[in-house]
């Protein structure tokens, strides 16, 4: 990979606007109730910050970090726990705050750990979503945008560590 940002495939401009549609959506469908985002570390915290900052009902949050990628391009298919919930999450209502969903693998797991906490209610929210690339059925909540199986990175999203700090979505070029 040679590193270079092949081009823009979301402007910052598109991104905010939709986060702001999608903490809308949460609050219309939670009603006032409180909410707690989980943020999936590190790929979701620019993702869930800023939907956090436009919410206008009580938002607790906390994260989780889970690896099936390490360094590579391609999701391993085995989901390791690194770092769990610091919050019980019995009667809240519970929003998974991903990044992207791609094969699903990993998020099938989570769903299924947090289930088991028995949450008032527990919901996806993902940014971007490659519905290309599924290997399980995952039903999703809410979502930013679709995109076709491109290697991406920025506004979290990152290769070997390198490029979250962009505020757009650019595709990599893989030649």
């Amino acid at each position: 990979m040679s590193g270079l940002i092949e081009k823009a495939l979301l402007t910052e401009e598109q991104i905010q606007t939709r986060v702001k549609e999608l903490a809308e959506e949460i609050e219309r469908d939670f009603n006032g109730e409180d909410v707690l985002l989980v943020g999936i570390l590190k790929g979701a915290v620019v993702f869930v910050s800023d939907l956090m900052r436009n919410m206008k009902i009580n938002v607790s949050i906390d994260f989780m970090a889970v690896s099936s990628y390490g360094n590579s391009t391609t999701s391993s298919g085995v989901v390791k726990l690194i770092k769990d919930l610091d919050t019980d999450i019995k009667n809240k209502n519970v929003i998974i705050v991903e990044d992207i969903i791609d094969s699903g693998l990993t998020l099938n797991y989570l769903q299924k750990n947090l289930r088991d906490r028995s949450p008032k209610a527990l919901k996806i929210c993902t940014l971007l979503d490659k519905p290309e690339r599924r290997k399980c059925d995952i039903p999703v909540d809410y979502c930013g945008f679709e995109i076709p199986d491109k290697f991406i990175v920025g506004y979290g999203i990152d290769y070997a560590e390198k490029y979250r700090q962009l505020p757009y979505i650019g595709i990599v070029e893989t030649k």
